[in-house]
């Protein structure tokens, strides 16, 4: 084992690592009056993790160069394309949430270290290729997240949401955990690579209770139906900013490590879980349509949007092919565009004592008040409803191509009949902001970041988002392809 080799693989980890434990001595050395410098050290260091990833998604590595440590961690591109993007909506994250926490004497030198802490432990999930790995990053993730949840500790409706995401969660780290188990007993191997070669031909009861288990226990983490219940009333409870953190980076991380677990380790074994991931899909889509339908709380209601689209993201997987994987990867770069944007609008909608609103009768008539916020929820709302010509329609269309490909039209078809269901509620945002009488109550004015946040997104997911989607689309196909190449 080349130890070297293995090190210069695992470098952006390192880095996350070592900028964590020095950011958590300073932290606990200077106190939270050195917060917002804590914040900005921690977004500096994600950059340089991200940068670090460049020639690994420029090159498109993939195969026995990009494995680590024997065959515990690769580092390969579908890794590189996952981190890339849970590093950039940390750091979006990161931006936006000091002017949220100091209106409320609450910005902790802890919350930057927090993100730092969850974001290594999503960075080793998406390069797991042994279940050993694969829990320990997911661990390590979700015990940052769950105190994320709660880090308002004066506040009842965030410590609800971070006793209800632990309860659940450990419930989901039991189920995915009792999977690992089985699959060991019946495998004899951790390794992604040893299970996938122990069950090529017919697969065994023990092994397909094994199958299942893993897959119901990541899907919890991705929020998919029937395992969606937590999402609304955390995404409700937490902090804005957590909640912005939780729809965007750890949803990537859950979805990567989802497809690489289907893709690669159960991939001789499709037909057995494509009719699961199917149900999950559509079931996602359905049920995400229609709960949000009749929410009036903002949050809640961008919390059913994120069921709605993770069906989508899952209809990509069920192809399982290389078009499939790649069209799943372009719908998650343009999903954590849209739901960053939305959340740190909502984050905007603030009177002039910093006091948030986050209901439809907030925002009535804010096309008068705040005309630049409304127009970039329109845009955003619109994305997210897959209208034509903004960057969502895309990113839905592709997955419906990879799905008709296959030959998976019926299922196609239903998908796209539920998504005009959730234009129902996409569209009610353009209606109050725009035809309603005005509340008056958005009054506030943000900051520089919200704004270049914000900005960012709209321009993706605007009409000029297309000039992305050849690069994009090249990314997307070498990182899939590397799900696809055994090592």
């Amino acid at each position: 084992m080349d130890f070297a080799a293995s090190f210069a693989l695992i470098a952006p980890e390192i880095l996350l690592a070592v900028s964590g434990l020095a950011l958590l001595l300073a932290a606990a050395w200077g106190g939270d009056k050195i917060a917002r410098p804590i914040a900005i050290v921690a977004a500096a260091a994600l950059f340089g993790a991200g940068f670090l990833l460049v020639p690994t998604l420029h090159d498109g590595l993939i195969g026995p160069d990009a494995a680590a440590f024997g065959t515990l961690f690769v580092a390969d591109s579908f890794a590189a394309f996952a981190k890339a993007l849970i590093y950039l909506a940390s750091i979006g994250c990161l931006i936006v949430a000091p002017a949220y926490f100091s209106r409320l004497n609450a910005m902790r030198a802890e919350y930057p270290v927090l993100i730092i802490f969850a974001t290594l432990g999503m960075s080793i999930m998406v390069s797991a290729s042994d279940f050993l790995t694969l829990y320990v990053g997911l661990e390590l993730n979700s015990l940052a997240a769950y105190v994320l949840a709660s880090i308002l500790r004066n506040d009842r409706k965030s410590a609800e949401a971070g006793l209800k995401y632990f309860v659940l969660g450990a419930l989901a780290s039991g189920i995915l955990l009792y999977g690992i188990s089985l699959l060991y007993g019946f495998t004899g191997a951790t390794s992604f690579g040893a299970v996938n070669a122990a069950l090529v031909g017919e697969l065994s009861t023990g092994a397909l209770f094994g199958l299942i288990f893993v897959l119901s226990g990541l899907a919890f983490k991705i929020a998919a139906v029937p395992f969606h219940m937590w999402t609304p009333d955390v995404y409700e409870g937490a902090p804005t900013p957590v909640t912005a953190f939780f729809a965007t980076a750890p949803k990537v991380a859950a979805v990567a490590l989802t497809a690489r677990v289907a893709l690669e380790v159960f991939g001789s074994q499709a037909d057995a879980w494509r009719q699961i991931v199917l149900f999950a899909a559509l079931a996602s889509i359905i049920i995400g349509a229609l709960g949000a339908i009749g929410q009036e709380n903002l949050k809640r209601l961008l919390a059913y949007s994120s069921i709605n689209n993770v069906g989508f993201i899952l209809l990509g997987l069920a192809v399982a092919t290389t078009a499939g994987a790649s069209s799943m990867l372009v719908y998650l770069f343009v999903y954590v565009a849209m739901a960053l944007g939305s959340f740190v609008a909502l984050l905007m909608l603030r009177d002039e004592d910093g006091n948030l609103y986050e209901t439809f009768a907030d925002i009535s008539g804010l096309s008068v008040t705040k005309p630049l916020i409304a127009w970039s929820l329109l845009l955003l709302m619109f994305s997210l409803a897959g209208i034509p010509p903004l960057l969502g329609f895309y990113s839905k269309f592709v997955v419906f191509q990879a799905a008709v490909e296959a030959g998976l039209v019926a299922f196609g078809a239903i998908a796209i009949a539920a998504s005009v269901i959730g234009a129902f509620y996409y569209i009610k945002f353009v209606k109050v902001m725009f035809f309603d009488e005005p509340a008056g109550k958005v009054t506030g004015s943000s900051g520089a970041g919200h704004w270049a946040v914000l900005g960012i997104c709209v321009l993706i997911v605007s009409p000029l988002g297309y000039l992305l989607t050849p690069s994009l689309t090249d990314l997307a196909d070498k990182a899939a392809s590397a799900l696809f190449f055994a090592i």
